[in-house]
C-alpha cells in the first residue's frame, strides 16, 4: 500500500519506485487523489481515489494551507486520518499489505502501519531531518509563531483519534525523522545534510527522475530557466520582475509559470523570453546553463542531476534548507533580493563564473551513480531491516540529549505561565518564542553531548 498527500512534490519521486515496484512483480495499491490518478496508473498501480475523505475547509484554514502553515496542515492530515479510518480498515483487512510506503508527512499512512502492525518504509521528499540536520532549517519569525499558537488545534486532534485507535500524545514522532524506521530519502549520503548522524535504516538512493536526460549545455546562447515550482507559485510581480532584469541581455529565457497565472497578464514579451504555464523541467535543465528556482527539493535535485548550476530563491524553511545544501556544494548562488537589478546581477554570475557549472557537474555524477529507483524497490521489499544492536547504541545516545532537553522545558513552561503574570501583561506567546529561540542552541549543545 502507497500513500500520498496531495502535493506533486510528494508524489513525483515515488512515481518511478512505484513503477519498478510494479516491473518486479509486486501488487502495488495507490492511495492518493484524482489529481494524481493518470501518473499513477501509468505506473502500473492500480489507482484508490481518497479525495473524498478531505474536509471542508474554512477560508482561514485554506488561506492557511495557501500559505504553508505547518498548524493547518498538521490539523488537515489528523482530519484525514479519522475520516479516512473505517475505508482503511477495509482495505488493509481484504488486500493483507506486507509493506506500506507512506510519504513522511503522510499521516494517515503512518497511523495505519502503526495500528495494524505493518512493516512501513517512509518516503522523504526533501532532506532527512533529525536534531542534527535540522540545524539547515531555519524557522522565520511568523514560522515560529503558527508553530507556537497552534500547538493547542494540534494536540485536540490527536486526542480525537484517541478514539479510532491511535494513540499518539505527541505529533513529533510523526514528524522527524528516527534512526529506527525505515526510510527512503532520495539524495546521496554525500548530499544529505549529516549523513554520517542516520542508521543503516536509511536507504540514500539520489534523485528519482522518470527519465534522465543526457546534459546538452553547448546552445548559441545560454538558457536561463525560471520557476517557483508548482504550490507558492503564484507570483506575476516577481515574474514581471524577472522578465524587467534580462529583457534585451544576451540569454535566452524560459519561464513556468503554473496555472495560477495566465502568461497573457504578464504583458508583451521581449524577443527573447518566453512563458509557458508548464514544461517538461527535467528536459529544459538538461539544456539550461542557469535555473533560477524557489529550492524544492525535486527542482534542485534535478537540476544538479542535469548538471545545471542555480540562483537560489527559498521561500519557506525547508527551501531554506535545500537552498544551503545547494550552496554548500558551490552549485549556485542566494538570490538576497528581488529587484531587476539583484535578480540580473545573480544570474550573470552563474553564466560568467564557470566554478557554479563545475560543482553543478560534480554533483551530477555523483547523483547519477546512486541506486536510484531500483535501489529504493529493493529496500522496500525487504523491509523491515531489523537491526536490534546498532538500534540499541543509537537509542543510548538519545538518551541524554532527550533527558536535557525535557529538563529545558520543564523549567521553560512555569515562566512562561508565571512571568505574564507577575508583569500583569497577556505577553505569554512572546515569552514562549524567546524560549524557542533559546532552546535551538541549546538543542545543538545537547546533540553535541549526546555524541
Amino acid at each position: 500500500m502507497v500513500f500520498c498527500i496531495p502535493a506533486h512534490g510528494h508524489h513525483n519521486p515515488t512515481l518511478p519506485v512505484v513503477t519498478e515496484l510494479v516491473k518486479r512483480g509486486n501488487a502495488v495499491r495507490y492511495y492518493s487523489f484524482e489529481e494524481f490518478r493518470e501518473k499513477i496508473e501509468k505506473t502500473g498501480a492500480e489507482f484508490f481515489p481518497c479525495d473524498a475523505f478531505l474536509p471542508e475547509l474554512t477560508q482561514e484554514e485554506e488561506q492557511g494551507l495557501k500559505r504553508v502553515s505547518t498548524t493547518e496542515m498538521t490539523v488537515v492530515d489528523l482530519r484525514v486520518t479519522a475520516r479516512m479510518d473505517g475505508f482503511l480498515a477495509e482495505q488493509v483487512a481484504s488486500f493483507q499489505p506486507d509493506v506500506i510506503f507512506t510519504d513522511s508527512v503522510c499521516f494517515w499512512g503512518k497511523l495505519t502501519a502503526r495500528k495494524y502492525q505493518i512493516p512501513m518504509v517512509v518516503s522523504t521528499s526533501t532532506f532527512a531531518f533529525n536534531q542534527a540536520s535540522s540545524r539547515y532549517m531555519k524557522n522565520s519569525f511568523s514560522e515560529i509563531v503558527d508553530l507556537i499558537t497552534g500547538l493547542g488545534r494540534v494536540k485536540a486532534e490527536l486526542k480525537k483519534l484517541e478514539a479510532y485507535g491511535y494513540h499518539e500524545k505527541s505529533i513529533m514522532p510523526l514528524v522527524q525523522n528516527d534512526n529506527f524506521t525505515d526510510t527512503v530519502v532520495y539524495a546521496t549520503r554525500k548530499y544529505q545534510p549529516c549523513a554520517e548522524t542516520f542508521s543503516e535504516h536509511y536507504a540514500f538512493v539520489g534523485p528519482s527522475l522518470p527519465v534522465a536526460y543526457p546534459p546538452d549545455k553547448d546552445h548559441e546562447r545560454p538558457l536561463v530557466f525560471i520557476s517557483m515550482g508548482t504550490v507558492l507559485n503564484e507570483k506575476p510581480d516577481f515574474y514581471k520582475t524577472c522578465i524587467r532584469a534580462l529583457a534585451g541581455e544576451n540569454v535566452d529565457v524560459l519561464i513556468s509559470c503554473g496555472k495560477a497565472v495566465d502568461p497573457e497578464s504578464l504583458g508583451t514579451l521581449p524577443d527573447n523570453i518566453r512563458v509557458e504555464p508548464y514544461v517538461n523541467q527535467p528536459e529544459v535543465l538538461a539544456k539550461a546553463n542557469v535555473f533560477l528556482t524557489h529550492c524544492g527539493m525535486n527542482s534542485v535535485s534535478e537540476s544538479l542531476y542535469m548538471a545545471a548550476p542555480m540562483v537560489l530563491y527559498p521561500q519557506t524553511n525547508e527551501q531554506r534548507a535545500v537552498a544551503r545544501r545547494a550552496f554548500e556544494m558551490g552549485a549556485g548562488v542566494e538570490l538576497k533580493g528581488d529587484s531587476p537589478e539583484e535578480i540580473r546581477a545573480a544570474v550573470l554570475t552563474v553564466l560568467k563564473d564557470p566554478k557554479y557549472a563545475r560543482a553543478a557537474a560534480q554533483c551530477s555524477r555523483d547523483f547519477r551513480e546512486a541506486p536510484g529507483p531500483k535501489g529504493a524497490a529493493e529496500f522496500i521489499e525487504t523491509a523491515p531491516h531489523l537491526m536490534p544492536e546498532e538500534d540499541k547504541k543509537q537509542m543510548q545516545k538519545k538518551i541524554l540529549p532527550g533527558i536535557l532537553q525535557l529538563l529545558f522545558w520543564l523549567a521553560a513552561i512555569p515562566l512562561i505561565i508565571l512571568l505574564p503574570k507577575l508583569l500583569h501583561r497577556n505577553l505569554w506567546w512572546f515569552f514562549a518564542i524567546i524560549a524557542n529561540l533559546v532552546f535551538i542552541p541549546f538543542k545543538n549543545w545537547t546533540m553535541r553531548t549526546g555524541k
